[in-house]
């Protein structure tokens, strides 16, 4: 079967890795976080009305009309005008019409931004989850690695997606914080995440990426990264401070435990298991090194 060229977005949670995915844009409109090497190579532009029908109709070909699930990329659809993302939304569901899930990425700032009617807006034409990058709630680590937003506007623009009918994934970033400020990142992300309540916080670790400025930054000897003990017991100090009700989950090859619930319900069960394999580690250094080895080794 001929199928036309195809405009896969290049990312994607992966919790989509079962949906269809439609590109709305290309690339990063902010572009500058430090960790950051996904779209370095893309300049940031809108697709025609007319590109993205070109794409779904290929994706048709592929997935067939019964698809329950669907992601738009690149990295912040909702920074484009709200009837731009309506007539793609409606070209969407009439493309995929027993569609159950339409996502897409945007950031905390862009939010922030937006009325709580516009996102009802796009919340009424189809739209049903946000994913978004808090990575950290501490304002030091925030612009240390170039977030491009205050823990005040993560907080009002999550607020406003919840109220606006949309769920909403928060991503934290295990291990930005180094060996120097683990203490601060859990205690301020754990702030900034109960002010907000989201329906899932999902963890991810630290990867430092070739032609980052948080590489370089480990090569100069500026940043030191954090061990996977350190990880964990930041895990376990942001988990203590945690008062939300939020499915967590860690559904990441990066991290170096397994601990998702429900909270508050399974945070007693969660902090034990996180304690438990924290005591295992400081007594085998061995195997911290191994859990090192093998982290370095998820980006090659």
């Amino acid at each position: 079967m001929f199928v036309a060229p195809y405009d896969m977005p290049p990312w994607r949670p992966p919790s989509e890795a079962y949906s269809v995915l439609i590109r709305a844009t290309r690339g990063c409109p902010w572009n500058r976080c430090a960790f950051c090497a996904m779209y370095k190579d893309v300049k940031f532009q809108l697709k025609s009305l007319e590109e993205i029908k070109a794409d779904m109709e290929a994706a048709l070909q592929l997935y067939g009309s019964e698809v329950s699930t669907l992601f738009i990329g690149d990295s912040d659809s909702l920074v484009t005008k709200v009837d731009f993302m309506v007539e793609v939304l409606g070209l969407i569901k009439r493309y995929f019409p027993r569609l159950t899930r339409i996502t897409t990425y945007t950031r905390g700032r862009t939010l922030a931004r937006r009325s709580i009617q516009d996102l009802r807006t796009l919340k009424e034409a189809g739209l049903t989850r946000l994913h978004v990058g808090l990575e950290t709630g501490d304002p030091g680590i925030l612009e240390y690695i170039g977030k491009g937003l205050t823990q005040q506007e993560m907080v009002e623009g999550g607020k406003k997606a919840i109220e606006a009918g949309l769920e909403l994934s928060l991503y934290v970033l295990l291990g930005i914080g180094g060996e120097r400020w683990w203490e601060e990142h859990a205690r301020g992300t754990a702030r900034v995440i109960n002010q907000v309540s989201p329906h899932f916080i999902r963890f991810r670790t630290f990867i430092p990426v070739p032609g980052t400025l948080m590489h370089q930054r480990i090569e100069e000897g500026e940043f030191i990264p954090a061990c996977p003990l350190t990880v964990l017991k930041e895990t376990k100090l942001m988990l203590e401070n945690l008062e939300c009700s939020s499915t967590l989950l860690s559904d990441h090859v990066s991290n170096y435990a397994s601990i998702e619930g429900e909270l508050p319900q399974d945070k007693e069960r969660m902090l034990e298991e996180l304690g438990e394999i924290i005591d295992r580690l400081e007594g085998a250094p061995q195997l911290v090194k191994a859990l090192q080895d093998r982290h370095r080794r998820v980006n090659l």
